[in-house]
């Protein structure tokens, strides 16, 4: 199979399309937790108390309701290789803790990937949307359209004063995070990041990196979302995000704007040399390669590098991690042997893009 039809069939539909304040906005995203009423947290579920969630979920699936929002596959995350689950968390559908802990597990996703639905994870069940672009307000219109048509079969464990109970406390209340993935290399570069990220820790939000908690920005790319789930409504918890994350938008168009201003060929530099080594090296790791691509997206969007795709960074995110690669080229690979093949794979990409200007 060609790269070109991998590509296709291996990465989620949306990752091929464009949205909103794109070039700074990777993604927006919505994910909800909710849990069954009378039933255990997934923390103290029995087999018998997981195998009746996820029966009632599939019931579910199949009300009217849902199938008005589309087709869904559930899984149960036992019958997947952990390969498959790592690809699953690769491509930000399911969690590492579920991913982990899969005995219990399951996940049912829209055939556009745009949806899905964790089952046993933390909670009973985590509802996500996920949308290309700055459209935080439409994934959260999505997942409370999912929420209300699964509650069509469910009862949620509600209290009147708390609101939805969750296994976490800093999820009880509306049971909302919402989050956009940033690419702000501008800011990184110009110094000015953690003034910036600090001042949003203050109003109620959170930075984390690629995979969210627990994990550490690379690439100059950061996940924003909120921190407080109990005292605000849903809307006003989306309002707030959005607000912030505009301004930040600001700044880092201000930013790109004074880095070239500045020193138009050191920027110019940077970014050719890193589309050079993306173009011809041997062996790359997963660090080098998300700076690298950071670079080489920075000077799309600024229009230094043609003939790339501007889809080249969230394409490569997903396809130069180590479960991807390995499902690409079919076969387990050491770190070492990870490194050749990533750089094989990016050379690849790169061609199928100089093909496409040449043709």
């Amino acid at each position: 199979m060609s790269l070109g039809e991998f590509l296709q069939r291996a990465t989620s539909p949306w990752m091929r399309e464009g949205g909103p304040q794109d070039d700074i906005v990777l993604t927006s995203r919505v994910r909800i937790a909710r849990n069954l009423e009378g039933v255990p947290f997934p923390q103290l579920e029995t087999d018998s108390h997981a195998n009746q969630v996820i029966e009632r979920v599939a019931t579910a699936l199949n009300s009217p309701a849902m199938r008005k929002l589309g087709d869904f596959e559930l899984v149960r995350c036992s019958n997947l290789t952990p390969l498959d689950r790592a690809v699953l968390v690769e491509k930000h559908l399911i969690s590492r803790d579920l991913a982990e802990e899969a005995r219990h597990g399951a996940v049912a996703l829209r055939q556009d990937e745009v949806i899905s639905i964790m089952v046993n994870e933390e909670d009973h069940l985590r509802i996500q949307c996920i949308l290309p672009g700055m459209r935080v307000d439409e994934a959260w219109r999505l997942a409370n359209t999912v929420d209300d048509a699964l509650e069509s079969e469910l009862t949620w464990a509600f209290h009147e004063r708390l609101g939805y109970l969750t296994a976490c406390p800093t999820n009880v209340g509306t049971g909302i995070r919402a989050s956009v993935m940033m690419h702000l290399p501008g800011l990184v570069i110009s110094g000015q990041i953690n003034r910036l990220l600090s001042a949003v820790s203050q109003v109620g939000l959170t930075v984390r990196g690629l995979y969210g908690e627990g994990s550490e920005a690379a690439g100059n790319l950061f996940q924003v979302s909120n921190q407080v789930t109990l005292g605000e409504s849903e809307q006003e918890i989306i309002q707030n995000l959005t607000g912030v994350v505009l301004q930040l938008i600001d700044h880092e168009r201000a930013a790109r704007k004074a880095l070239l201003q500045a020193n138009r060929e050191a920027l110019e530099d940077r970014v050719c040399r890193s589309f050079g080594i993306l173009a011809y090296a041997r062996r790359m790791d997963s660090k080098e390669t998300l700076q690298r691509l950071s670079d080489v997206r920075l000077g799309i969007d600024l229009g230094i590098i043609k003939g790339v795709s501007s889809r080249i960074l969230q394409e490569l995110l997903v396809m130069t991690q180590p479960a991807f690669l390995q499902k690409y080229f079919g076969q387990e690979l050491s770190p070492e042997e990870r490194d050749v093949r990533r750089a094989a794979l990016i050379r690849e990409r790169l061609r199928l893009d100089d093909m496409e200007v040449r043709g």
